[in-house]
């Protein structure tokens, strides 16, 4: 009865401090971004070298990753003529980084974690851009067009008060749109928090087991977990001894090339860029990984 009462406190705890920092972080990127416009984040993404990747990847940290934003806004930028490393390293970065599961890692996991973290994808995302672009990744861009996703283009409100009342309607609708993923995260990390033997996760994902890495990124793909709900689970399995590093590679693996997500990618992208997409992304997280053993 114990182990289901801590269980159950267990799920209810992290459902609640998740959602409040979901809401709350949410609400505040899509204010902020009310104040900059399209136009300048163009030309800031337009500049030469490696600073339009650098601004590609942070671009890619505040856009969500879904259908009705990476997507058309991939499209957007390549047709501008934004060097296609940019354009990658935005792809890369939208998936694995945001404000939301920075804030999320560093409650669970510790500030020290969530900033190793953001500066491991953030610099993976900078760097394979720019090697995607000079091994000639841009080739392999199909000639399509995404139509609208049922959003007009249409100027925001002028007062405050109206801009927060939108940017949490908006913060709302991506809440319920990952919630169920949410509360399977939860629901996964609070079995294992209160019923997994601590000794079959020491045997295969300990710190001991240099494969454990590699495996956990392979793992995370067809769990289909978004980086916000593999976080409890990661925690729960840290709990039980898994290394920090497999669970970084679980959390990358998961979130960045996880099926549905390769899919969007695979109806403007050729099958040769979205596999090197994939590999890159799996490099990300065993780099990630033992970067993360070695210094934790």
């Amino acid at each position: 009865m114990n182990t289901f009462i801590d269980t159950l406190g267990y799920f209810l705890f992290i459902t609640a401090e998740l959602t409040v920092l979901f809401l709350g972080i949410s609400t505040i990127v899509a204010l902020v971004l009310m104040y900059v416009p399209q136009e300048k984040i163009r030309q800031w993404m337009a500049g030469k070298g490696i600073a339009g990747n650098f601004v590609g990847a942070l671009v890619g940290a505040l856009t969500p990753f879904c259908a009705c934003s990476t997507i058309p806004l991939t499209l957007g930028f390549l047709g501008m003529g934004i060097s296609f490393g940019a354009v990658m390293s935005f792809v890369i970065a939208s998936p694995l980084m945001n404000p939301i599961i920075f804030t999320i890692m560093a409650a669970l996991m510790g500030w020290k974690t969530a900033g190793v973290y953001l500066l491991v994808t953030f610099i993976g995302a900078v760097v394979f851009g720019v090697v995607l672009e000079k091994t000639g990744g841009a080739k392999y861009v199909k000639n399509v067009r995404i139509k609208g996703c049922g959003q007009a283009a249409e100027s925001g409100p002028e007062l405050f008060k109206d801009k927060l009342r939108l940017a949490f309607s908006k913060a709302w609708g991506d809440f319920t749109g990952i919630l169920v993923y949410l509360l399977i995260g939860v629901g996964i990390g609070a079995g294992i928090y209160g019923y997994l033997p601590q000794d079959i996760v020491l045997r295969f994902a300990g710190p001991d087991n240099p494969l454990a890495i590699p495996i956990a990124a392979v793992i995370g793909i067809p769990l289909y977990i978004r980086a916000e709900s593999a976080i409890p689970i990661g925690v729960a399995l840290m709990g039980k001894g898994m290394s920090v590093g497999a669970v970084i590679a679980l959390i990358i693996g998961g979130a960045g090339m996880a099926i549905p997500e390769m899919s969007m990618l695979a109806g403007i992208f050729k099958k040769k860029l979205v596999a090197a997409i994939v590999f890159v992304i799996f490099l990300t997280a065993v780099i990630g990984g033992y970067i993360f053993n070695m210094i934790s």
